[in-house]
This record gives structure tokens, sequence and C-alpha cells, in this order.
């Protein structure tokens, strides 16, 4: 029997928090879910030391407090109080170990990568990650400082 990708993501992902430790962060919004949980790994301490061309693995665990059909992640680097769009491999929740339609009441843990290009500038900033319902409101909204280094 091969294992499903959607199996193999989410034992990746139970392995990464088995290594995460649950991080300070910020709520910027989260209007339409709470937050129980962020992990960044590796980000053994903070601000989380991001090395340029290594992924780094995003488990967030919420609790929804609405219906919604789908949802869609954006990302940001937030420098002077301004967000610069900030591209990941994969957007969509519901491929990220989000079972879609999304119920009210339920729990979720949300997996993705933060992919560190090679090319970004060596930089101190706050890193901003909504997930956003069919609405357009954020289902949850957090933000972490980071250091990007070489």
């Amino acid at each position: 029997m091969v294992p499903s990708p959607l199996a193999l993501l989410l034992a990746l992902g139970a392995a990464a928090t088995a290594l995460a430790e649950p991080l300070r962060f910020v709520d910027c919004g989260s209007k339409d879910g709470s937050i129980q949980e962020v992990n960044v790994s590796p980000c053994p301490t903070q601000p989380c030391q991001l090395h340029k061309g290594t992924s780094y693995s995003i488990n967030v665990t919420f609790a929804s407090k609405i219906e919604s059909q789908g949802s869609q992640a954006k990302v940001y680097g937030e420098m002077l109080h301004v967000d610069i769009p900030f591209p990941i491999p994969e957007p969509d929740g519901c491929k990220s170990g989000i079972q879609c339609p999304i119920q009210k009441g339920h729990s979720y843990s949300y997996l993705n990568k933060l992919p560190v290009k090679s090319e970004y500038p060596s930089i101190k900033l706050i890193v901003k990650w909504e997930l956003v319902d069919d609405q357009d409101q954020m289902l949850f909204c957090w933000k972490i400082p980071v250091q990007i280094t070489s």
C-alpha cells in the first residue's frame, strides 16, 4: 500500500511538531478563528533565524468560528509597517492539511512551508501570515519577528 500525499504531509507535520517549540506570536486580527498554537521548525529561539536557501515548516493549530468552503494563505514581510507580499508554494489552505469544507467549532492543523530564497537580503523583519475564508475574512493572522541570514 502506498501512503497518500496527505498522509505523508500529516506524518511530516507531526514529526516537525515534535521538534518544534510553540512560538510567542502576535495575533493580528484573527476574526473567524482562534489560534491555539504556532510552530515554525526549526526555530529554537526568537527572533527566528531564517537561513537563505532553507525551507521552514509552519504548523498552526486553530479553531474555526465559521463555516467556509475553502481558505487561502497570504504571507507578508512587514518592514516599517509596510506589508510586502511573500510568495509561498501552496496558498490553498485545503491543500495544506485542512480538510475542507471548514466547519464551525472544529480544530484544524494548517501545515505549510516557508522557503527563504538565496536572493533575499539579510534583514530583520516581521513575518505576517494570514489565512482567509471564502468571505476574505481572517481565520487567523499571526506575526513573528525573524532575522534572514546567510
